[in-house]
């Protein structure tokens, strides 16, 4: 297995205490990885310093095998693609893009080949007389990858790209960025605040806290097996209780679920809402009360009012909940219970 990009011991503090401590990744050879985490979690100093634009306290960056700890950033076999799209209003989409190939000293030829090819790859053929502002945001950050891909990078570095673009102009481009990859086989690391998009384009996803590493995993792992609590509340929706072990069990009132993690005392309970079982009549469960049903496209979500606990939100299916009303008792189950040490 090809490790493309290895961080290790990577130490970066600022003099507001933010930063991040120790932190150590290898990245394989064409795979997608997203830094994820909550504003001044460490992501972006991460890919920072991947990129050269911060000088690491401590720690080793390694491409292909390689130290590039010394180099400079024009230097470095990285491209990195900004929020901002960063294009010269006052240069045409192919001078944009030859740009950074003049400095390279390509041949004209082989630079007209290289830029009608990536604009076949980003769906723009025949742009390459347009200004940027003739454009829509979403073409204008097509044409900021496709700058970055005509570099042939080692590691092609993404931070937020797509979060200044509406929710279906967003959508669409993380297609396209997933088809891009599987096409050219780059290796890409993408930093994220949305935990939607870290889910729908990661191989593996990296969730970030103060400047640490709180779990690496895929993103089916981190949905269904959150390590932390904290990344339990991070990645997706979830509904927290308190609960308690007993006889190596942990309980929620008349509830009892396994305890593979030989958890002790009181204990913070995760279920997320498609786990949510709602019956009527005698079941075993906890008692509550309809207090809001949504409907959202296939399913809906309800929402039980469940003492002393407060809301517990539950998706169902929509044809499943026609019976169901404002202020109705239910009886609450569960199908999975993740439990951690209560905070």
């Amino acid at each position: 297995m090809d490790i493309q990009l290895s961080i290790q011991n990577l130490t970066k503090r600022y003099k507001t205490g933010d930063g991040v401590t120790d932190i150590s990744l290898d990245v394989r050879k064409g795979e997608l990885i997203t830094l994820l985490g909550p504003s001044g979690c460490g992501k972006t100093t991460v890919l920072r310093s991947i990129g050269g634009f911060l000088e690491p306290d401590s720690g080793e960056i390694l491409i292909e095998n390689k130290s590039v700890l010394k180099t400079p950033p024009e230097k470095r076999p990285t491209a990195m693609v900004f929020q901002s799209y960063n294009l010269w209003p006052h240069m045409t989409v192919y001078d944009n893009l030859a740009f950074g190939l003049k400095i390279r000293k390509m041949k004209k030829a082989e630079m007209d080949f290289a830029i009608t090819e990536v604009l076949k790859l980003i769906r723009m053929s025949g742009s390459e007389k347009k200004h940027p502002g003739e454009l829509s945001g979403g073409q204008q950050q097509r044409i900021a990858v496709a700058r970055a891909l005509l570099l042939k990078p080692a590691v092609l570095l993404l931070d937020e790209p797509f979060s200044a673009l509406d929710a279906k102009l967003r959508h669409e481009m993380r297609e396209e960025l997933r088809e891009i990859q599987s096409k050219t086989g780059l290796t890409m690391v993408f930093v994220t605040h949305d935990q939607e998009e870290a889910l729908s384009i990661s191989d593996r996803i990296v969730v970030m806290n103060h400047g640490h590493i709180e779990q690496i995993a895929s993103p089916q792992e981190i949905y269904d097996e959150p390590k932390s609590l904290f990344a339990a509340q991070f990645i997706g929706k979830m509904n927290f209780l308190k609960g308690v072990v007993s006889a190596d069990q942990v309980i929620i009132q008349n509830l009892a679920f396994p305890n593979p993690k030989r958890l002790t005392g009181e204990v913070s309970i995760a279920i997320r809402p498609e786990n949510v079982i709602l019956q009527d009549g005698e079941e075993t469960g906890l008692s509550g009360s309809v207090k809001q049903i949504m409907i959202l496209g296939h399913y809906a979500e309800v929402s039980v009012d469940v003492q002393p606990f407060g809301i517990i939100r539950s998706f169902q299916p929509r044809d499943q909940v026609k019976h169901l009303h404002s202020g109705q008792k239910v009886k609450v189950n569960f199908s999975k219970a993740l439990a951690f040490p209560a905070v």
